[in-house]
C-alpha cells in the first residue's frame, strides 16, 4: 500500500504547540476583556444556508465563499465572518434574549482568498457586538473595548482609526454619485495600499464617476483632522448635507466620549478615508494599526451596521461591534518578538530517572499540581541528562530533581533551567510548603 503524503491544503496551516499556546492565551485575554464589559458568549454553526451568507458582505466575499450542496440537496456555505451569522442569530432568538444584547464570539471563519503573511483561508475571529440600540454610548464603547484589548495583549503603541460612513455617503450625495457608493467606497478603502492616483482611476473605471468627482472624494484625505475647525472643514466639503451632518456629529461625540473615558488622544485618529470593505456598514467604522508594523494592516476592525438584520426580520435591530484578527495579530507579535519561546503549557518538569520511584514521582507531581502549578512527569526512566535536554528544548522553567537518596532524606533539588542554578529544599507529602514556596518564588522571578 502506498503512503499518503502528509500535507495541508494551500492557504491552511497546522499550529504547533509553540504557536498554539500564545494563540490560546490571546483568546483567553480577549474573553476576559469582553466579559469585563458585559459581553456574553454565544456560538453558531460553521455552516449556514447559502442565502444567509450571500450578498451580505461584498461581491468579493461572495466569490471567496466556500459553498456546496450537502447530502440533503441543500445549498450551504461556510461562514466568511461572524457578523452575518450573528444577524441571523439575533433575528431568530432576540425575543428570548431581549435588547440591547451584547455578545462575543471566538471561532474560525473561511474565505477562499489569496493567502499572504498573517492571512489564511481559515482563521480565527474574536468578535464582540451590541445589537438592538443606536445609542452613541454603544458606538463609543466599541473603541473602548478595542483599546482595553490591545493593552491587555501587551501593546502600547497603536492607533484606532475612526470614521463614519455617513460622512462619506453624504459627500457622495452632495456630488450626485450616491448610486455608485459601494464601488466608490470600496476603491477609497484601498487608498493606503495603492495611493490616490490609482484609487481615483479605479473609481472612474468601476463606478463611472468623473475625475473631478473622484478627486472631490479624495479631498477628505487632505483635511487636517486635528484642526479646531475640523467639523467646519467637513461641512464645507459635504455641502452641509444632512446625512454627512449626522456622521460629523457622531464623530464629535466619539472624540469627546473617548477622551472622557481616559483614552489618550495619541491612540485615536479620525481617518476620513477608511470605508471598510464590507458593504453592510452604515455608521461609525474602526480600524486599528500597530505603530511599529503598520504594513501588516488593521488588526482589529468593525463598525455600525443598522440594516443587516432586516434581511431576516421586520424588527429593527441596529448593531455595532468589531473583530480582532487573531492570526494577523499573532503574525505581528511574532515579527515584533513578543511571543515567548515555549512548547509546553506547564512550567515545572519532573525527570523520572530512578526506575523504582515512579509512585514517588507521581505523588510529588500531584502535590505540585494541587497547588495550581502545572507540572509534567517524563514517562520513561531514562538518563537524567537526556531528560534535562528534553526539558530545555520544551522551554520548561524549573525541574524538580529527586532520586532514591533525596526521597529517603526528604529533600528535592529545584533546578532553574534558565540560569542552571540549583537549590536543595526540604520536601515531604505531609509538609509540602517549603518546596511549593521555593517553586512559587522562582516562577515569580
Amino acid at each position: 500500500m502506498s503512503l499518503i503524503t502528509p500535507r495541508t491544503l494551500r492557504g491552511f496551516r497546522d499550529y504547533l504547540p509553540e504557536v498554539m499556546m500564545p494563540r490560546e492565551r490571546c483568546m483567553e485575554i480577549a474573553r476576559e476583556v469582553f466579559r469585563s464589559f458585559g459581553f456574553a458568549p454565544i456560538d453558531t454553526p460553521a455552516l449556514e444556508y447559502l442565502e444567509v451568507l450571500t450578498g451580505k458582505g461584498s461581491d468579493e466575499t461572495d466569490r471567496q465563499l466556500y459553498q456546496f450542496t450537502d447530502q440533503g440537496n441543500r445549498q450551504v456555505g461556510m461562514r466568511f465572518d461572524l457578523t452575518v451569522p450573528f444577524a441571523r442569530f439575533a433575528a431568530q432568538h432576540i425575543n428570548e434574549l431581549g435588547t440591547p444584547f451584547k455578545r462575543y464570539h471566538i471561532a474560525p471563519v473561511w474565505r477562499g482568498e489569496k493567502s499572504q503573511a498573517g492571512r489564511y483561508r481559515e482563521f480565527i475571529q474574536c468578535d464582540f457586538d451590541t445589537i438592538g440600540t443606536q445609542s452613541v454610548a454603544a458606538d463609543i464603547e466599541t473603541p473602548l473595548v478595542i483599546h482595553s484589548l490591545m493593552l491587555a495583549l501587551g501593546f502600547e503603541a497603536f492607533k484606532i482609526h475612526i470614521n463614519d460612513r455617513r460622512v462619506l455617503t453624504g459627500l457622495l450625495e452632495h456630488l450626485g454619485i450616491a448610486e455608485h457608493s459601494v464601488l466608490v467606497l470600496r476603491a477609497l478603502d484601498k487608498l493606503a495600499k495603492i495611493g490616490a492616483d490609482k484609487v481615483a482611476q479605479e473609481m472612474q473605471d468601476t463606478a463611472g464617476v468623473s475625475e473631478s468627482q473622484a478627486r472631490a472624494v479624495l479631498a477628505l484625505a487632505e483635511i487636517d483632522v486635528d484642526a479646531d475647525d475640523l467639523y467646519a472643514q467637513l461641512s464645507k466639503i459635504t455641502g452641509e448635507n444632512a446625512t454627512a451632518a449626522l456622521g460629523i456629529e457622531r464623530l464629535q461625540q466619539m472624540r469627546e466620549g473617548l477622551a472622557a473615558a481616559g483614552v489618550p488622544a495619541s491612540r485615536v485618529k479620525l481617518d476620513l478615508t477608511i470605508a471598510r470593505g464590507l458593504d453592510y456598514y452604515t455608521g461609525v467604522i474602526f480600524e486599528t494599526f500597530l505603530d511599529a508594523l503598520p504594513s501588516i494592516g488593521s488588526v482589529c476592525s468593525g463598525g455600525r451596521y443598522d440594516n443587516l438584520a432586516e434581511l431576516f426580520t421586520k424588527q429593527h435591530l441596529p448593531g455595532v461591534g468589531a473583530s480582532l484578527g487573531l492570526d494577523r495579530l499573532l503574525a505581528a507579535m511574532e515579527q515584533l518578538e513578543m511571543l515567548p519561546q515555549v512548547r509546553t503549557p506547564a512550567p515545572v518538569f519532573i525527570p523520572y530517572f530512578d526506575k523504582g520511584q515512579l509512585n514517588a514521582y507521581l505523588q510529588l507531581a500531584a502535590t505540585v499540581r494541587a497547588a495550581g502549578i502545572g507540572v509534567e512527569v517524563f514517562p520513561e526512566p531514562k538518563k537524567l541528562g537526556q531528560q534535562l535536554k528534553y526539558a530545555d528544548g520544551r522551554g520548561f522553567t524549573l525541574a524538580l530533581i529527586a532520586g532514591n537518596q533525596e526521597f529517603e532524606a526528604g529533600t528535592c533539588q529545584v533546578k532553574d533551567l534558565r540560569d542552571k542554578s540549583t537549590t536543595d529544599v526540604q520536601w515531604s507529602a505531609d509538609q509540602p510548603e517549603p518546596l511549593l514556596d521555593a517553586i512559587r518564588s522562582k516562577l515569580k522571578s
